[in-house]
């Protein structure tokens, strides 16, 4: 089990200030476990994201719907859709209603990449947590929001 303390070498002043450099601390050793995670892929973890909400809403959407669903809120979302867009794992769809309106589908070629990551990821990065630990920091943490 990890040790903030320990792993930084660093002692602090309060638990608040404690808890909120472990929260930083861990959200980083999230994000570079989950690069990690996605590198064989040859996906991000907000591409992931993408793909997910794309496959989920069962319909083509707009670029703006999907930033607003989208955990970490990029402003670069266009430009991971760029990236999705010439791998074909989507595709932008132009309105016959509203030549301005583009909405953006998942290709088959990118439902079988979600098929292909194993989805229990997230399992392992939480396997040090039993389900009612997990309640508590989920609750905890919307609390702190």
């Amino acid at each position: 089990m990890g040790n903030i303390e320990k792993d930084i070498n660093s002692t602090f002043e309060n638990n608040r200030v404690k808890a909120m450099l472990n929260i930083l601390y861990t959200a980083n050793w999230i994000t570079r476990t989950q690069n990690e995670f996605f590198k064989p892929f040859n996906i991000s973890p907000q591409q992931y994201n993408i793909l997910r909400i794309l496959n989920g809403a069962e319909q083509p959407l707009k670029v703006q719907t999907i930033k607003q669903r989208m955990i970490e809120r990029s402003p670069n979302a266009t430009r991971l859709m760029d990236k999705l867009c010439a791998k074909n794992y989507i595709e932008r769809l132009a309105s016959v209603e509203d030549r301005r309106v583009v909405k953006i589908s998942i290709t088959e070629k990118g439902k079988a990449l979600l098929t292909s990551i194993p989805n229990d990821f997230n399992n392992k990065l939480m396997m040090n947590l039993d389900e009612e630990e997990a309640k508590q920091l989920s609750f905890l943490l919307d609390k702190m929001r």
